[in-house]
């Protein structure tokens, strides 16, 4: 099979480069300085046996290369916001034999949140979901790291909505020679909400920089409580805590890289690149709307959200509301009733 990895930044980067260390065949799908970089100088992934890098094909999206093959993948790596766009341009190439990719290739979502395997599938027939458990990083144009070892991370899938086949099996055995365990399970879905609240803290570190002191996790286990009670309420099933540490165990972890300091997470990230636009709608965002639906206040996600949103909006520096500051604004609108 060969890989098409449409975004080729912090996750679909080492994705697609370890996939093409691993000798399979991988096409990266970049734009502006990025695109530019990885043209000129190769993709460097910056990982804990050293930089590598791979001169691969790389493209601005469908039109340079004409007919896609039938055993394509489409691995679907861009920030949800941006999911529709991407959609929009990948669905009606044409594939060799006949149809559409749409019809015919498998989309895979290598992405957080749970929102854009349900876009997908107002377009795509065949949608993989991944819950996607690997930490990573945008260096600069041209260089992503991944600091994880043993393995780079964790990429559990399964079929949107339920289900698994032969394509996911056969996905995942090209991702474990590529340094990735990746478990195919029937229920993709319930890992993923799992992570879902894992990733609501991601506004608060974006805003207000590492979530490492007390006023801070303390803030984080309300933010994720809201999160456990809206899902409760609309009858959504999750791993639990235990559950993701039993599977996570020691198999990823951090090892510090020389010249990739470790930075923040993705929601983190956006704002440092000054992208302005963030990902909270559909992190934070997804617990506002499911909480509207079911009759479950959130006050603090949609706090968070609104924030996130606003710093990225104005290109705000990341980390620069004071820890005090967003409680204080925390409580405030609690006693608001959000």
């Amino acid at each position: 099979m060969r890989y098409v990895m449409i975004g080729a930044g912090a996750v679909g980067g080492t994705v697609g480069g370890r996939l093409a260390q691993a000798g399979r065949e991988v096409v990266l799908v970049a734009r502006g300085r990025h695109l530019a970089a990885l043209h000129e100088h190769g993709l460097r992934l910056r990982v804990p046996e050293g930089e590598l890098t791979h001169r691969l094909p790389v493209v601005d999206g469908p039109g340079p290369l004409g007919e896609l093959r039938a055993d394509d993948v489409l691995v679907l790596a861009v920030k949800t916001q941006d999911t529709v766009a991407a959609l929009e341009t990948w669905a009606d190439v044409p594939v060799a034999g006949g149809g559409t990719a749409a019809e015919r290739l498998p989309l895979v979502c290598l992405q957080n949140g749970v929102e854009s395997g349900r876009l997908a599938l107002r377009r795509f027939r065949h949608v993989y979901g991944v819950c996607v458990w690997l930490p990573s990083a945008f260096v600069e144009p041209g260089v992503v790291s991944a600091a994880g070892a043993p393995l780079t991370g964790i990429l559990t899938l399964g079929r949107v909505p339920h289900g698994t086949d032969d394509t996911a099996r056969r996905i995942a055995a090209d991702l474990a020679d590529a340094r990735f365990e990746a478990p195919v399970v029937p229920d993709v879905a319930r890992w993923q909400y799992a992570k879902l609240l894992a990733n609501l803290g991601n506004a608060l570190e974006a805003v207000s920089g590492p979530v490492a002191s007390d006023d801070a996790l303390a803030l984080l286990a309300r933010v994720r409580a809201e999160g456990e009670a809206v899902l409760d309420a609309a009858g959504i099933p999750y791993a639990g805590p235990a559950e993701e540490r039993a599977a996570r165990g020691d198999k990823v972890t951090l090892v510090p890289l020389d010249g990739s300091p470790r930075g923040g997470g993705s929601s983190w990230q956006s704002l440092v690149r000054g992208t302005g636009t963030i990902e909270a709608d559909y992190l934070n965002g997804e617990i506002v709307l499911l909480g509207r639906l079911h009759g479950v206040p959130t006050p603090l996600n949609e706090l968070l959200q609104h924030l996130a949103d606003r710093f990225a909006r104005e290109r705000r520096e990341a980390g620069s509301l004071p820890v005090a500051e967003l409680v204080r604004l925390a409580d405030e609108a609690v006693r608001q009733g959000g």
